[in-house]
């Protein structure tokens, strides 16, 4: 017979098919039975052939880098990422500089590309002239309807584009005028485009319109009446000239006859000369407008006007 287990040894678990507890030291397996005395648990796994693959959505291309319509004004912060709240529309005025930086370039190449046409209708004229004793060269002739067919194409490409930013500009500028004094613009939005496009009123509301970006660029009360600067004059004036002898050189060119066509080569080369002006002037008027927009700095400037000597006392 077998004594009890020494104290310390390890107890062997009891068979699960006999029942039997084996004695210390017999080994993994029921001495009685042979059965594995270890405790087995199955775990049942599908193979690799039957398991579902997972579905990926498919990459999107590469669509090119960010563009953004104004320069971004947040950035990075300088630490680990977090939240933050999004950054502020950009403000009119922000707008109106931007639109301004687009201006410019459009101004600059429509001068000279109404300078050339004018240039263009200056030499066809000379040719007319010249034709009434004379024979025409075949080459000059060709050269100068050439040159005046270019020119008359890339002032129509200059001048599209050119009073597109120009009527956004206007608009931007207006709305940036009324929060300069936390006012709201007199006219709206479609208001402004169709008195800039429609003829009649182009005559009127371009200029009137840049007398109150004016008139709120300087601090005046909107109580008044707008008072125009001699340059904001001087551009509606030539502004008023240009559309005058736009929409007359379109109805002379309807009139048939040698004479006819001698006079619309006059009014071309003066609608391309008038165009010239009203470019520069009106680079020079949009810088100065939106320059006046900016807010104001606090600090006051002393300016030396004049130095006048000191009074002589009276005689006694």
């Amino acid at each position: 017979m077998s004594g009890p287990n020494p104290p310390g040894a390890a107890r062997q678990p009891a068979c699960s098919r006999c029942g039997r507890t084996a004695p210390p030291g017999a080994g993994p397996f029921c001495p009685y039975c042979g059965r594995y005395l270890a405790t087995l648990v199955w775990v049942a796994e599908p193979p690799p052939s039957a398991r579902r693959p997972v579905r990926t959505s498919p990459r999107p291309p590469y669509g090119g880098p960010p563009r953004y319509a104004f320069v971004p004004r947040w950035g990075f912060p300088p630490g680990p990422w977090r939240t933050s709240t999004p950054p502020a529309p950009p403000s009119a005025l922000l707008r109106a500089r931007v639109a301004l930086s687009r201006l410019v370039p459009l101004l600059w190449i429509t001068a000279a590309v109404a300078l050339v046409a004018a240039g263009a209708e200056t030499w066809r004229y000379f040719l007319l002239l010249a034709s009434r004793t004379d024979a025409l060269s075949t080459t000059a002739v060709r050269w100068s309807d050439g040159l005046v067919r270019t020119a008359g194409w890339a002032s129509v490409a200059a001048f599209v584009p050119c009073g597109l930013v120009l009527v956004t500009w206007s608009l931007h500028a207006l709305q940036a005028a009324g929060d300069r004094t936390a006012t709201r613009p007199s006219r709206s939005p479609l208001t402004v485009v169709l008195g800039w496009l429609v003829p009649g009123p182009n005559l009127s509301v371009p200029g009137s319109l840049l007398a109150e970006i004016e008139h709120a660029g300087l601090d005046r009360s909107p109580d008044e009446r707008p008072r125009p600067s001699r340059l904001v004059l001087l551009w509606w004036a030539v502004w008023a000239l240009g559309v005058v002898l736009g929409v007359l050189t379109l109805l002379w060119s309807l009139r048939t006859g040698a004479q006819a066509r001698a006079d619309g080569v006059v009014l071309h080369a003066l609608v391309d000369l008038t165009a010239v002006a009203t470019a520069v002037l009106t680079l020079k008027v949009t810088r100065r407008l939106t320059a006046l927009l900016a807010p104001p700095t606090g600090e006051r400037r002393e300016i030396l006007v004049a130095v006048r000597p000191p009074a002589e006392p009276a005689p006694a």
